[in-house]
């Protein structure tokens, strides 16, 4: 789970985009949530999110199956939501005061789950970085991520550039960020994701990645990094669309459940439960995590549709988590669906509902001993047939095809068959 918050929420729009006067929404380039820098702050210092429960919050990702919660302590807005020593431009100088990462971080880790801390490298309210201003409007194309790919080296997109701070004052900024850094990682417990973003505005050299890393893992070594801190990351993290091969390290593809990432009462265009736990099992089938996005409300309530949301997410992952937590992709599976695997069992996931008889090939034919509807446990009869000439090498698992009548559909949202295998001999 993935959750965006900051004071602006108190306004009902968007988190961190509306300072630039640019949407994050894929497809529009103009922001819903026309406001100037100056109104995108002023709700700083009465925040005041009395509703919010951190223990809440850690349930209901808790009770729809999620692994582990990642936190925007500081979004490129440059509020941070917990007491630092850097900055007075936070919650701990708001109406109410209390340290939200703090409690976010013992109430997640309360629940058994991993905590994870977005934090973004830029901040458009700082002096040093500078500041971003109106007249800084539009936000200028070099910002965008592509502006800093080798092959726009020299081209217009890359030398079109925001204003720059003095060599003073960016040696103030990047002392800024790793105290700040140093703070979430030295007085919040054991942190095991930290999520950069922003990180496109500024090359590797700017940020001096490297020297970020390991200033990172002598404070956390156990910790994992995302990509977005240039070429210094553990992982891949694709934003709201899932990518067409499948990236070829661990990945996780951040989503949406609406159109924003922050709370605002104007987003009606929420994703239905079907179409977010098929994006699960498909993300599962090709070897990623899915980080499923919500925000939280100005006064610090839960969203009550995507509470629901999370609970019948919850509801399909109390019966077939297995299929998708702890599984890893299939290589030589036939089947118009996508499947899933671990030592034990082969997932079966019926997006498409079969009509008359189901059929799967690439099976380790002499290892299949029973096949189960995972909603009901019903056991399903099927057939098992296998190319009679093929010679097979030495520990080798004879491969095969399976047939079978396809159980009538349980009423779960996406049903699951599980074949069942048993231990492969030496």
């Amino acid at each position: 789970m993935f959750v965006h918050w900051d004071h602006a929420s108190s306004q009902g729009i968007e988190i961190g985009w509306p300072i630039v006067g640019k949407s994050i929404i894929p497809g529009e380039i103009e922001p819903r949530h026309k406001v100037t820098a100056e109104q995108y702050h002023s709700s700083a210092p009465g925040f005041n999110p009395s509703n919010w429960d951190a223990a809440a919050v850690a349930a209901m990702a808790k009770n729809a199956g999620a692994q582990y919660v990642v936190f925007t302590t500081r979004h490129h807005g440059g509020y941070s939501m917990f007491h630092s020593n850097f900055s007075d431009y936070g919650i701990e100088n708001s109406k109410f005061q209390r340290d939200i990462v703090r409690e976010f971080a013992d109430a997640v880790r309360k629940e058994g789950l991993r905590v994870g801390f977005y934090y973004s490298l830029s901040d458009w309210h700082h002096d040093d970085y500078p500041k971003y201003l109106d007249s800084d409007r539009p936000y200028k194309k070099e910002h965008f991520p592509e502006a800093n790919w080798p092959e726009m080296k020299g081209s217009p997109l890359e030398l079109e550039k925001h204003r720059r701070p003095s060599p003073e004052q960016w040696t103030r900024f990047n002392k800024y960020v790793r105290g700040q850094i140093t703070e979430l990682l030295t007085n919040y417990g054991q942190v095991d994701v930290i999520w950069f973003d922003g990180g496109w505005e500024r090359s590797c050299d700017e940020w001096d990645c490297p020297g970020l890393r390991k200033m990172i893992k002598e404070l956390q070594p156990n910790i994992i990094i995302n990509e977005r801190l240039h070429g210094q990351g553990d992982y891949y993290t694709p934003e709201q669309s899932m990518p067409a091969t499948a990236p070829s390290g661990p990945w996780e593809m951040c989503l949406t459940m609406g159109r924003h990432w922050g709370w605002t009462p104007d987003d009606k265009e929420l994703k239905s439960s079907l179409r977010l736990v098929r994006t699960l099992i498909e993300v599962a089938s090709r070897g990623g995590n899915l980080l499923l996005n919500t925000g939280i409300s100005g006064d610090g309530s839960l969203e009550p549709i995507q509470v629901a949301k999370f609970e019948e997410i919850g509801n399909w992952m109390k019966v077939h988590a297995r299929s998708v937590i702890g599984v890893e992709p299939t290589e030589g599976i036939d089947f118009y669906g996508p499947v899933t695997r671990n030592e034990d069992s082969i997932f079966l996931h019926l997006l498409l509902q079969p009509i008359k008889e189901l059929t799967v090939r690439g099976l380790p034919v002499d290892r299949v001993k029973k096949v189960i509807l995972m909603a009901t446990g019903e056991e399903i009869d099927f057939n098992l047939n296998f190319e009679v000439h093929h010679r097979f090498k030495p520990g080798e698992d004879r491969t095969g095809e399976m047939y079978l009548v396809p159980p009538a559909a349980s009423g779960a949202s996406v049903d699951v068959i599980e074949v069942q295998l048993s231990p492969r001999s030496n």
